[in-house]
């Protein structure tokens, strides 16, 4: 016995050479890693080795500092800033500190928990000409206690997570900008 012959619909006639096509337009795709080792040859380790060479200015306040020691770290693995920088990053750090929940005690109302926004606006330059910039922003919120040392440490703990995540952020977006800048 042998199979019945399948008749073809007229809707697979115009779906088969579509399907087919698509399937030739998305096979020209390419997926790359963008954080490839520096000693790869793939096309992501040039963006690698960017990163390692970007010098980042000192920064002025605490939390300005938390998120470039967190940059430095992530761009070079540990090692520090680069000996011979090719760019050079100029970060400006923000932090607001607002009360996103009150309780009334008694006659006085009291914060009993906060919100910690860090922004950041960051410049890349290379032989002293701006090459990109951009603005990222991270919320980090905490428990405000009645203790004013605890208080100040949970605050101080929201910025300090706030910055990590910013540092993450920055990366990111630097390195699409250097991806950018290398496609040009």
């Amino acid at each position: 016995m042998s199979l019945p012959e399948r008749k073809f619909h007229p809707v697979n006639r115009f779906l088969r050479p579509l399907l087919i096509s698509c399937l030739v337009l998305a096979s020209a795709c390419t997926v790359r890693p963008m954080y490839a080792p520096a000693s790869s040859t793939a096309p992501g380790a040039a963006t690698t080795v960017a990163l390692s060479s970007i010098a980042i200015k000192p920064a002025v306040t605490r939390y300005g500092q938390e998120v470039r020691n967190h940059l430095i770290f992530l761009f070079n693995g540990g090692k520090g800033q680069p000996a011979n920088p090719v760019y050079s990053l100029d970060l400006g750090v923000t932090a607001i500190n607002e009360a996103s929940a009150i309780i009334q005690v008694g006659d006085e109302d009291e914060p009993t928990a906060g919100t910690v926004t860090v922004f950041s606006s960051y410049t890349l330059s290379k032989g002293g000409t701006q090459v990109a910039a951009g603005r990222r922003q991270v919320s980090s919120s905490y428990d405000a206690p009645r203790q004013e040392f605890a208080n100040l440490r949970a605050v101080r703990d929201a910025e300090n997570r706030a910055a990590r995540e910013l540092a993450e952020l920055l990366r990111l977006a630097i390195a699409q900008d250097i991806e950018r800048l290398a496609g040009r």
